[in-house]
């Protein structure tokens, strides 16, 4: 009798337990069925867990294992172009199931020129742990349009919609869409909504908080793409054509840039500002902590007449200086911020240091030219519609709104000078620095390129440090960072407008021994 009960008991759970999979795999399945206005549920299936997503570009990391998921695709306003191309703003939502779902929703942020429904997994800056990993259901979207030749395809601009869509539109509609997808599949809504975006992505950022500002509780915006015609007209014109006036000539005359400053030169350079400005923050470990107090002059470099050893040619030394200042126009009036001097500036990589320009930039050769109209250059490069200018958040800040900057301050594409003083325009304009820091951080990180990478602690967890700020009001004072770049060290990122600092005592690859001043 004993046996028969606990062999009815067992096959009463298996049951339970085996309807309960098959309920959630259904209600999975059921999502393609969802209406919505003006959106098509392309696919609607679940994603066993241990699943692994591979690299979305050759050289990237794969990102796994996942737990086990629903993913929706779909299509929001499909259509048309006048010549036959087909439009949409195409997404993408991940549902972790519902017994680890933390109840929150966090949005992806885009790159380049978008054109891509990423993995919506939010593994950028989130710590150890992708955001769908940890609990939270994630959407992305590629803002519109397909990307038909790479990263940096803007073809799509000439339609007016799906330019609208990548200038502004597109992400709040997804995130609408994706709340309406969450809410019906866990019966209630998301309790917080997140956005976590870097260069196009923390562009993006900063327009959902100015132009749809109740949209997201929180928000992280990294290395913003904002001004791209004048960042542009400072890494693509500017300071080629200031090293072009110092650059060695082929035999037609025209300068070669890659050959600007030699190997030797780079070396020199970087030792002297290093040693000039990397233990200001207590010890010397190949990081600048302090780069706005850094007043290295690459002038102590140059060489006395008759002597070409352990120096630079003075003309070169001050085609840098042209260069890092930024460009401006024939007033004297900066039209663009400079850039830092700092460790990660003599870099290689995708998008090289500004001391290590090659032949050819990232969208291709660069100038060959030796003057520059920067008026003239300048007159079109900002277009309104894409730009995040506003400074008037008062009702993201009112409606509890939290929104945290970083940057790179090697970052050679866009000056974190930019960024800075966009934030400093947010103080000024929402009560003074102390009343911005209620609701906004901005954080710079010492050596970090653009969005990773370089000799960076470019490893950091800015999910958890917004979600803490809105859901518990613990404000960010410090994140802690670490990287691949110096192994089993962790440093402190420290809220502008201080920076990390040795206390003097203790292992100085630990960040418990840093303090923010």
């Amino acid at each position: 009798m004993k046996q028969s009960k606990l062999m009815l008991l067992v096959m009463t759970a298996c049951y339970f337990a085996s309807a309960a999979r098959a309920e959630s795999t259904n209600s999975c399945a059921d999502l393609a069925n969802l209406k919505i206005d003006g959106v098509e549920i392309t696919k609607a299936a679940p994603v066993p867990a241990g699943t692994t997503v591979p690299p979305p570009y050759p050289g990237a990391a794969s990102t796994g294992p996942l737990p086990a998921h629903c993913r929706v695709d779909g299509v929001i306003h499909r259509r048309k172009s006048a010549d036959g191309e087909e439009f949409g703003i195409g997404f993408a939502v991940a549902l972790p199931e519902s017994n680890t779902w933390n109840g929150d929703f966090m949005m992806q942020g885009g790159g380049g020129g978008n054109g891509v429904v990423a993995y919506p997994i939010g593994a950028s800056y989130s710590g150890q742990k992708p955001a769908l990993v940890q609990g939270f259901a994630v959407a992305s979207t590629d803002t519109g349009h397909k990307a038909k030749n790479g990263a940096f395809d803007f073809s799509f601009m000439r339609d007016q919609q799906a330019y609208l869509d990548f200038a502004y539109q597109a992400n709040a509609e997804v995130a609408g869409v994706a709340k309406q997808i969450v809410a019906h599949y866990y019966a209630k809504p998301a309790s917080y909504s997140y956005f976590v975006g870097c260069s196009t992505g923390g562009r993006e950022g900063m327009i959902l908080s100015q132009r749809f500002p109740t949209v997201f509780n929180g928000i992280v915006s990294g290395d913003p793409a904002m001004r791209t015609g004048l960042s542009n007209l400072a890494i693509g014109e500017w300071i080629p054509v200031a090293y072009n006036q110092a650059a060695p000539k082929d035999e037609s005359g025209r300068p070669q840039i890659e050959k600007f400053l030699t190997d030797g030169d780079r070396k020199l350079f970087m030792e002297t500002l290093m040693k000039t400005c990397d233990a200001r923050d207590g010890v010397a470990d190949g990081m600048i902590f302090d780069p706005l107090g850094c007043d290295f002059d690459p002038a102590v470099l140059a060489c006395k007449p008759g002597s070409s050893e352990g120096c630079i040619a003075p003309e070169k030394l001050s085609a840098i200086k042209k260069a890092f200042a930024g460009p401006k126009n024939a007033y004297g009036t900066q039209v663009y911020p400079g850039f830092l001097y700092d460790a990660g500036i003599a870099t290689t990589g995708f998008v090289p240091g500004l001391l290590a320009m090659r032949q050819r930039g990232i969208f291709g050769p660069y100038t060959t030219a030796t003057d520059i109209d920067v008026d003239k250059e300048a007159l079109h490069a900002s277009d309104p519609l894409v730009e995040p200018a506003s400074t008037n958040l008062s009702t993201f800040s009112s409606n509890g709104g939290k929104m945290i900057f970083f940057h790179g301050n090697s970052d050679p594409w866009f000056s974190p000078l930019d960024t800075l003083g966009y934030y400093q325009s947010l103080a000024a304009a929402n009560g003074g620095a102390d009343k911005l820091a209620e609701w906004s951080r901005m954080f710079l990180v010492p050596g970090m390129a653009h969005c990773g990478g370089g000799p960076a602690l470019d490893h950091f967890d800015m999910l958890s440090a917004v979600v803490k700020w809105v859901e518990k009001g613990t404000a960010p004072d410090s994140v802690i960072a670490t990287g691949q770049a110096f192994p089993g060290r962790s440093r402190p990122l420290c809220a502008y407008p201080k920076h990390a600092q040795y206390t003097g005592s203790g292992d100085s690859e630990d960040a418990h021994n840093f303090r923010c001043q």
